[in-house]
């Protein structure tokens, strides 16, 4: 299928998600991959996590990119040579991408009871006993976890814990946004989050609080 949707969040960044469930071979149609992502894609064992990383490279195409505009630091970071910001997410037949002239991060989860197995590790599950019923619990923490995770990958350094330093402030689902708190090594930053739900999945993506969108504030 084609884009399976598109967020203009402001003028200078777009998310862009994809649904898998092209065969390989339709999503390699017109794709010229480097060398270095054709090693990668060849080296990995599981179907759904190939057409995932092809799926990818149609997301760049709708933002106007080639997989050759694509590199990683040394972090595993994803930068565009032409200094434009971007953040990549897969989960199972979800794929997204974020791309802005602003520091942004993106994660797609899908809503699964395991989370409440892990939850005590990002969270402090104390700040949840309002919460109605366990699908509302489940699909809260994933929006948590969407957020820190969106966070992490903005931030990129070695050794921010998401329970010790990544705080969410709570919110309604209605809000459909939020704020997110980092306290590490002596210093504080703050970001502005959007989520949405879709298909048992939820998409969280972030940026500087001082770069949120006019609508927000």
């Amino acid at each position: 299928m084609p884009l399976y949707k598109r967020i203009t969040v402001d003028e200078h960044t777009n998310v862009f998600i994809w649904k898998v469930e092209e065969s390989l071979e339709w999503l390699g149609n017109g794709i010229e991959l480097t060398p270095n992502c054709k090693n990668r894609v060849a080296g990995m064992k599981s179907e759904i996590h190939r057409r995932g990383f092809m799926s990818i490279r149609h997301l760049l195409a709708e933002a106007g990119y080639v997989d050759q505009d694509l590199y990683y630091d040394d972090m595993g970071k994803p930068h565009l040579k032409d200094g434009k910001n971007i953040s990549i997410t897969h989960s199972f037949n979800f794929t997204g991408i974020i791309v802005s002239d602003k520091k942004v991060g993106i994660d797609i989860e899908m809503q699964r009871e395991k989370i409440l197995k892990i939850a005590n590790k990002f969270t402090p599950l104390k700040e949840y006993h309002t919460v109605a019923n366990e699908e509302a619990l489940i699909r809260k923490l994933t929006i948590v976890w969407g957020g820190k995770e969106s966070i992490y990958k903005m931030y990129a350094e070695p050794g921010l814990g998401f329970l010790q330093h990544i705080n969410i402030t709570d919110f309604d689902f209605d809000d459909r946004s939020t704020t997110g708190k980092v306290f590490f090594k002596g210093k504080t930053s703050q970001y502005y989050m959007e989520f949405l739900e879709f298909e048992g999945f939820t998409c969280v993506y972030a940026m500087p609080l001082e770069d949120a969108p006019a609508k927000s504030k």
